[in-house]
């Protein structure tokens, strides 16, 4: 009966920490997100962020991102792209414009790991918004907006964090539905 009873034990054990293991991570563009892997190696996966990787790599950023950090990666989809002007986005990409894309990607990550939780407790201490200084030397407007953070750049725009707490090995990626653009 004692050897039964151990076995019980140990598959509830088993179960108890595969249910935790399947639960810590939202799927992104239908694909698995693993905390134990970067940012970059995440967000390769996800079909939501095509525009966003090509972005990352044209601009040299994988190498920084893929790196120790911790950081804060606001994570635009790839219909947040298309919400921009036509044209924009193949001008990006070019390589003469390699500077301005680099700002606008480092206008989306923040040089520490906040959680949601954190940010919302930011926002709630500094009165309904919070200020957010980026790598790229943006500043942003961290609001909740019911349950959800929104981010407000300096031109207006407002980017909604649909999913958020994706844990990486180095931050935490929030995946928001709009670009965010350096003041024009």
């Amino acid at each position: 009966m004692h050897k039964f009873t151990a076995s019980i034990l140990a598959g509830s054990i088993a179960l108890a920490f595969t249910g935790t293991a399947l639960a810590e991570n939202p799927m992104v563009g239908g694909a698995a997100m693993y905390a134990d892997k970067t940012i970059v190696e995440n967000a390769v996966n996800s079909k939501d962020h095509t525009t966003l990787v090509a972005a990352v790599k044209a601009a040299g950023l994988v190498e920084t991102l893929s790196g120790e950090g911790p950081f804060t990666v606001f994570a635009p989809t790839n219909a947040a792209f298309e919400k921009l002007p036509d044209g924009t986005v193949d001008t990006l990409l070019k390589p003469e414009n390699k500077e301005t894309l680099t700002t606008v990607l480092t206008c989306h990550v923040v040089a520490t790991e906040a959680m949601s939780s954190a940010i919302g407790k930011m926002i709630s201490d500094d009165g309904g918004n919070h200020p957010v200084k980026t790598v790229g030397g943006c500043m942003l407007e961290a609001k909740m907006d019911g349950d959800k953070i929104t981010l407000t750049d300096e031109n207006g725009n407002v980017a909604t964090v649909t999913i958020a707490d994706v844990d990486q090995s180095n931050g935490v990626i929030h995946v928001i539905d709009t670009v965010l653009l350096p003041k024009s």
